[in-house]
């Protein structure tokens, strides 16, 4: 600690809140015990990832301190911010904390120009800090000054040092050497851990769209939208299951237009996609009635496709259903097509 030629009027504490298993020098045959000492003074900065030192001043002295902290070093003074400072006096025995923030900049490896080819400087990762507190002791005398120093130590955040022993994470060259070989696998172990999105239609890039449909025999038409045939490739096995029934064609309608299935709904005609055929009673002496009697019982082998839809998915391509119709109805079947607006 140090401080001036009067007896000290506060003590001061520092507590980081994320200490490196590491420091320069520690871990090696040489290094005495006091890499061990400077760790517990040391603060770890990983680029982009926020730190925070805790400064607990305690006024030691029988009368009111008024008192002003900041931090120097020779790191960039945008780096640092000083909060938690509620008020600058401390009374006698009393006690004030504060917080210094620190966040490096996520490009700091990136953006430094001293390790292009050609540059003689070396890269600065460890930077000699200092806690000031200047004290006001109320009185002519000259304000008092004490101070706490700290390191500051940047290091790149590597997950591969969780699976090294406690013993080879006490070297510092040891973590920064493992980051190169992080930077080189991890893409490739990251693409293989998400490598099912790539083979769901429902996930997987617009690029990848054709190969999957390909799988599956699936033919992309360019009059679907994405949506539309990334549902239509990831159930077109069950499509081609119910192909010619009822199920397989509101199936097709359902992901085409985006209308309920209503599977809830027993009758059919109250369905968003119904699909119903027009039988009746039969022509019988003494039963019929004019207007209610179907002669034969209706047309043979004749459906009726109900499309009910809503403000929202009224832009319905009736061309394109009919399409649809025509590709999935079995070839001897005839159809008729009515497309309502519930909202009319």
């Amino acid at each position: 600690m140090v401080q001036s030629r009067y007896s000290p009027a506060i003590g001061i504490q520092l507590t980081p809140m994320q200490i490196p298993e590491a420091v320069p020098g520690a871990g090696l045959a040489f290094a005495g015990p006091e890499g061990i000492d400077e760790a517990g003074h040391s603060l770890l900065l990983h680029p982009g990832q926020p730190s925070e030192m805790i400064v607990q001043i305690k006024n030691l002295a029988e009368r009111p301190l008024r008192l002003s902290l900041k931090v120097e070093g020779e790191f960039p003074a945008h780096w640092c911010q000083i909060g938690g400072t509620e008020g600058s006096e401390i009374p006698p025995g009393g006690q004030m904390n504060a917080v210094l923030y620190f966040t490096v900049p996520a490009t700091f490896f990136e953006d430094q120009q001293a390790i292009l080819p050609g540059k003689k400087d070396k890269l600065t990762l460890n930077f000699r800090s200092l806690v000031l507190v200047n004290i006001d002791p109320g009185t002519e005398r000259e304000q008092i000054q004490q101070s706490e120093t700290f390191n500051l130590y940047i290091r790149p955040y590597s997950a591969y040092m969780e699976f090294l022993p406690f013993l080879y994470r006490e070297v510092d060259f040891i973590g920064r050497f493992i980051k190169v070989f992080e930077q080189a696998y991890q893409p490739a172990i990251d693409s293989f851990n998400v490598m099912w999105a790539n083979l769901d239609p429902l996930t997987a890039p617009r690029a990848i769209l054709p190969f999957l449909a390909h799988w599956v025999g699936w033919q992309v038409d360019s009059v679907w939208n994405l949506d539309q045939q990334r549902r239509l490739i990831s159930r077109a096995v069950e499509i081609y299951r119910w192909r010619g029934t009822r199920k397989g064609l509101r199936l097709y309608l359902h992901l085409y237009t985006g209308l309920p299935l209503d599977d809830n709904l027993p009758n059919e005609a109250d369905k968003h996609i119904s699909i119903t055929e027009p039988f009746g009673p039969s022509f019988i002496l003494g039963d019929a009635q004019i207007g209610s009697a179907v002669l034969a019982g209706g047309q043979a082998y004749n459906f009726v496709v109900r499309l009910r839809t809503t403000g929202s998915d009224n832009n319905i391509n009736e061309q394109l259903v009919k399409k649809i119709i025509e590709q999935e109805k079995p070839a001897f079947c005839t159809y008729e097509l009515l497309i309502e607006n519930q909202n009319n």
